[in-house]
């Protein structure tokens, strides 16, 4: 049966229509995609405004806005020790329009210390840049008998249970770190837990305990001001502008504890709108004015891509899982 001539060209002007269709759908979308983001990103700081995350979180976010050519905010959702905010950038739509500023109770330690997360901090998440970390200072007043680290662990050794610190809180880095000197240095030392550095260090200053955990902006303008003593400095090296300081390392091999930040996306964000944010933070940490203000707050730029960030996480779990299930600790 042979098929009228008026079909074949009816059949040939759908086809070309449907062609240019798909060729105006192909472009739309090719649009859509270069004219990332089409409306304001936001970055969520699972902690409060004011604080030293939320002073970097604000950085990257300016930083953010004006290479990406758009506008970036910042959503302070603080809250569970930040895995309010996590949880909350966890769910979110994985459209590019949200990040999150994770870190290391939220994503490495918290694991550990809570069974019962309401996210799967590998797997609901494309950890897509490391910002850097924040070594802690182990201070004494300058009152204090104790003049070097060494010393510390050495009276901590013949007197057990006698010398007692502090830190930001259970589960905060400081607190595990001790932790961990307890448990390499075979020591005995008593945590004084408080809400926070700032009570502490009136405790501290008044001869109530022995040492604290201190970030390390203040605890080098408390230095200055002739109120504190470093004896030891958490990172894996001596930083430039305490040269004299020993790192914990140094002392008790195998004591490395720092805090860190770093920038994740929900699963399942597009590939090309992650490799565009990792290019434009690499680009953001790497430049020289970013750099000093991070290391004025007191962090170590780290500027790490996916890739690094995978291998980091998994050393970070690797550490601090051992020392959290050794010294049983829980936080609900």
């Amino acid at each position: 049966m042979s098929i009228p001539l008026q079909f074949h060209s009816f059949y040939r002007s759908a086809l070309v229509w449907v062609r240019v269709i798909i060729c105006l759908s192909l472009a739309v979308t090719g649009q859509a995609q270069e004219q990332y983001p089409a409306r304001p990103v936001k970055l969520i700081v699972p902690f409060p405004a004011g604080g030293a995350t939320d002073v970097i979180g604000r950085l990257i976010s300016v930083k953010l806005g004006e290479s990406l050519k758009g506008s970036v905010v910042v959503d302070n959702r603080a809250g569970a020790g930040s895995v309010l905010g996590t949880d909350a950038g966890a769910k979110a739509a994985p459209d590019g329009y949200t990040l999150v500023m994770t870190n290391g109770s939220a994503i490495t330690t918290g694991p550990f210390l809570n069974a019962n997360l309401p996210y799967k901090p590998i797997d609901d998440f494309i950890h897509l840049f490391l910002i850097g970390t924040f070594p802690n200072a182990f201070v004494v007043r300058t009152e204090s008998p104790i003049r070097s680290f060494a010393e510390f662990v050495a009276t901590a050794k013949s007197k057990p249970g006698v010398l007692n610190y502090s830190s930001a809180g259970v589960g905060s880095a400081g607190f595990l770190t001790g932790e961990m000197l307890k448990q390499m240095g075979s020591i005995s030392m008593t945590h004084i837990s408080y809400k926070g550095t700032a009570p502490a260090t009136v405790d501290l200053l008044s001869g109530q305990i022995d040492a604290m955990f201190d970030g390390l902006p203040t605890a080098i303008a408390q230095t200055k001001a002739g109120k504190f003593r470093i004896l030891a400095v958490t990172g894996p090296k001596r930083l430039a502008s305490l040269s004299q300081v020993p790192t914990m390392n140094e002392i008790v091999a195998g004591v490395i504890g720092e805090a860190w930040f770093g920038i994740a996306v929900p699963a399942k964000t597009p590939t090309t709108i992650v490799e565009k944010l990792e290019s434009h933070l690499m680009q953001i940490v790497n430049s020289p004015d970013v750099q000093a203000r991070l290391i004025e707050l007191g962090m170590t730029p780290i500027a790490a891509t996916r890739q690094e960030m995978a291998l980091f996480l998994k050393n970070e779990s690797n550490r601090w899982g051992p020392i959290i299930k050794a010294a049983n600790i829980k936080i609900e």
